[in-house]
């Protein structure tokens, strides 16, 4: 064998090696530089502040407490991981939502780098007590979120006060208004009883409704009535109840009468008082026209002149 021979295969063994090392290299470089290209960059976070970044030590949502009029500061962590710069933007969502300000709505994190943005949770003075929730919104450009809970509780005492307003029966509807007359939201409870005449039409024992009710908030309901009476005169009661010992009641009243009978009722009355009235005016008209009418003689003439002898002049005696 020629002794050139090793020489001239040891260079192909040593290039089909380094290919062979440098291909898995090749294939995930493309993959690597996509995802470092447009849109928000993989793997990024955003959480409350303080805690460790992640792990058992990590907070899982805001907490704050104070008292209305006051402004209650936290901090938001936002992780960028990844070779990219990564630009998000923030706002509050939920009932704690429109009360959240944030040091920069829009806030750039370098590459490999982690951003505490300040933030503050203003409560006006007219803050119900009681909890509230709400979320911090980061949004990446491409759409992608992250949500921060936000839990708050505002302290001073809690009024629960409901009532119940215009009730009305109408057909098979009952019609009434609820209002929270509070500092706390309800959750009413409603009972339905309607009495008629001859006794109990409608007992409908305390069930929930599926509404809850803000401070201040006014809501209209109806509430179905199918087996209302025909001919009767009903009184119906509406019982309310929330917790924290809210209750109101109202009643209304309504006459049912059968439209049909009394339309037909009605018009026969009509046409008997139409008959009578005729009858009388015509048995006036008769004895009137008798009234005026001249006196006539034995045969139907002119009534006879008397006549009386001539005398003579003078006194008659």
């Amino acid at each position: 064998m020629d002794p050139s021979t090793p020489y001239v295969r040891l260079p192909w063994t040593l290039c089909v090696r380094l290919l062979a090392a440098l291909l898995p290299a090749l294939l995930l470089a493309p993959a690597a530089v996509a995802d470092d290209g447009p849109g928000a960059p993989a793997g990024w976070t955003a959480r409350p502040a303080g805690g460790g970044s992640a792990g058992r030590d990590a907070r899982p949502y805001v907490y704050l407490e104070g008292a209305p009029a006051t402004v209650l500061q936290d901090r938001l962590s936002v992780t960028n991981p990844t070779r990219a710069p990564l630009t998000v933007r923030l706002r509050g969502d939920g009932r704690a939502g429109p009360w959240l300000r944030f040091a920069a709505d829009t806030v750039t994190v370098p590459a490999r780098t982690r951003a505490d943005v300040p933030f503050a949770l203003a409560l006006p003075g007219n803050a119900t007590p009681g909890d509230l929730a709400g979320e911090i919104v980061a949004a990446a450009d491409g759409g992608e979120e992250r949500r921060v809970p936000v839990r708050a509780r505002v302290g001073g005492p809690t009024l629960a006060a409901l009532t119940v307003e215009d009730v009305e029966v109408s057909g098979r509807t009952i019609r009434y208004a609820l209002v929270n007359r509070g500092n706390t939201p309800l959750r009413p409870r409603l009972a339905v009883r309607a009495d008629g005449v001859f006794g109990t039409l409608l007992d409908r024992r305390a069930r929930p409704l599926d509404v809850e009710l803000a401070p201040g908030r006014r809501v209209e309901l109806t509430e179905p009535w199918p087996e209302a009476p025909a001919l009767d005169f009903v009184t119906v009661r509406l019982r309310v109840a929330a917790e924290g010992g809210a209750r109101d009641e109202a009643a209304a009243s309504a006459a049912y009468v059968p439209v049909a009978p009394v339309a037909g009722g009605g018009l026969l009355v009509l046409g008997v008082l139409a008959v009578l009235g005729t009858g009388a005016y015509r048995r006036r008209d008769r004895r009137g026209a008798a009234a005026t009418r001249p006196a006539t003689g034995p045969h139907g003439g002119q009534p006879a002149e008397e006549s009386r002898p001539l005398v003579k002049a003078g006194a008659e005696s």
